[in-house]
C-alpha cells in the first residue's frame, strides 16, 4: 500500500458511522439478581429502569440488563450469581441473600444491594460510610419501625387485647427493638406474646401457642427467612384469622393483612442511581451505603373483608396503596 493511501485509509476512520465505532465498545451490561420469583417484582424492576432513565441511561441503547430469579430457592443462588460474572457485567445488583451469593463469586465485579435488615450485621458491608471493597448499596432496613407497625396495628383493629410477635430465633436482632416494642404495647394497656422460631417446621407449633394464648393479632419481624416462607405465614394468618402486619409489600400481595416499612421501589430506584455513577466510572468503595428515606403503609383489602375488619375512617387517608 502506498503512504498516500494509508493517510488516506487512517483519516477516514475519522468519518467512520457513529454505529461502527460503537461496536468497538460492547454496551455495558448489569446484572440484575433476586431470590424470589420475577412475578410479583415487576414493581421493583419498573423502579430500577426508571431510576436509570433518571440517571440518563436508556437501556437498550446505553445499558442492558440480565435478570436471573431464583425463585425462592437460595440453594440456585451460587449458580446464577456465578453465571453473571461468567456473563462478564459490568455490575451486579441484589437484594440480600443474594448479595451474599455475588460477594462469593466475585471480589472485582461492582455489586450494588438493595437489602432489608442491617448491612453490617448481615455482613453485606463492614461499614455504611465507608464500605470498602467491591459493594455497596440501598438499605430499606425495616428493623426500627417494629413499634410503629404495632402501633398501626393497634390502630386499625383496636379490640386486640394480645398481640403476638413472631421473631426468628437466627436472626442478630437488636434486644433494644424488642425493648421498644414492649413499651409501645404497655402505653396502650395491650399484652404482647413473643414467640421466636428456628425453622419452618416450627411454624405450626407457633401459630398453635398464640391460639391457645389468646392472641387477636400478629406482628411478624423482618427476615429473609420469614420473606421466602411469607405464602406460609399469611396462609396461617389467613386459618387462625389472625389480622397480621408484615415489614413488606410481598407480603400484603400474598393475602397478609397490612404492612408497613422503607419503600423498596424507592431503594432500587436509587440503586439503579448508584449503578450509573459506578458505569461512569465511580468506586463502589466510595458511595457510602444509603439509609431509607420513604415509608409506605399498604393494605389487602380483601383480606380485610374476609377478617370483618372495617378501617376507620380517619385512617384510610395514610395508606399509601390498597391492593384489592
Amino acid at each position: 500500500m502506498r503512504r498516500r493511501e494509508f493517510i488516506t485509509l487512517i483519516g477516514g476512520a475519522a468519518t467512520w458511522p457513529v454505529v461502527a465505532r460503537a461496536q468497538l465498545r460492547p454496551m455495558p451490561v448489569v446484572g440484575f439478581l433476586r431470590n424470589t420469583p420475577a412475578a410479583g417484582a415487576a414493581h421493583l424492576v419498573s423502579a430500577f429502569r426508571q431510576g436509570l432513565k433518571d440517571a440518563g441511561l436508556v437501556e437498550g441503547q446505553d445499558v442492558g440488563i440480565e435478570f436471573r430469579w431464583a425463585d425462592d430457592h437460595n440453594d440456585r443462588l451460587p449458580e446464577l450469581a456465578a453465571d453473571l460474572v461468567h456473563r462478564r457485567v459490568e455490575c451486579i445488583v441484589a437484594n440480600n441473600q443474594s448479595t451474599l451469593a455475588a460477594k462469593d463469586a466475585t471480589a472485582t465485579i461492582p455489586i450494588v444491594f438493595v437489602a432489608g435488615g442491617d448491612p453490617t450485621r448481615e455482613g453485606l458491608v463492614s461499614n455504611l460510610s465507608r464500605p470498602g471493597g467491591n459493594v455497596t448499596g440501598v438499605s430499606f432496613t425495616s428493623a426500627p419501625l417494629d413499634a410503629k407497625r404495632f402501633g398501626l396495628l393497634h390502630e386499625f383493629v383496636p379490640k386486640l387485647s394480645t398481640i403476638a410477635f413472631l421473631l426468628d430465633a437466627t436472626s442478630r436482632q437488636p434486644e433494644t427493638q424488642l425493648q421498644e416494642i414492649e413499651a409501645a404495647a404497655r402505653a396502650v394497656g395491650r399484652k404482647l406474646l413473643v414467640v421466636r422460631i428456628k425453622s419452618e417446621l416450627e411454624f405450626d407449633g407457633a401459630f398453635s401457642t398464640m391460639a391457645q394464648s389468646g392472641a387477636g393479632g400478629l406482628l411478624v419481624g423482618a427476615g429473609a427467612f420469614f420473606l421466602g416462607q411469607r405464602r406460609r405465614l399469611t396462609a396461617l394468618s389467613a386459618s387462625y384469622r389472625l389480622p397480621a402486619s408484615y415489614v413488606q409489600r410481598e407480603y400484603v400481595e400474598a393475602g397478609g393483612l397490612m404492612s408497613y416499612g422503607a419503600s423498596q421501589t424507592d431503594a432500587y430506584r436509587r440503586a439503579a442511581i448508584y449503578v450509573a455513577r459506578i458505569l461512569r466510572g465511580e468506586k463502589p468503595s466510595d458511595l457510602p451505603v444509603q439509609l431509607p428515606t420513604k415509608y409506605e403503609l399498604v393494605v389487602n383489602l380483601a383480606t380485610a373483608k374476609v377478617l370483618k375488619i372495617d378501617f376507620p375512617s380517619g385512617l384510610l387517608s395514610i395508606i399509601d396503596e390498597v391492593i384489592e
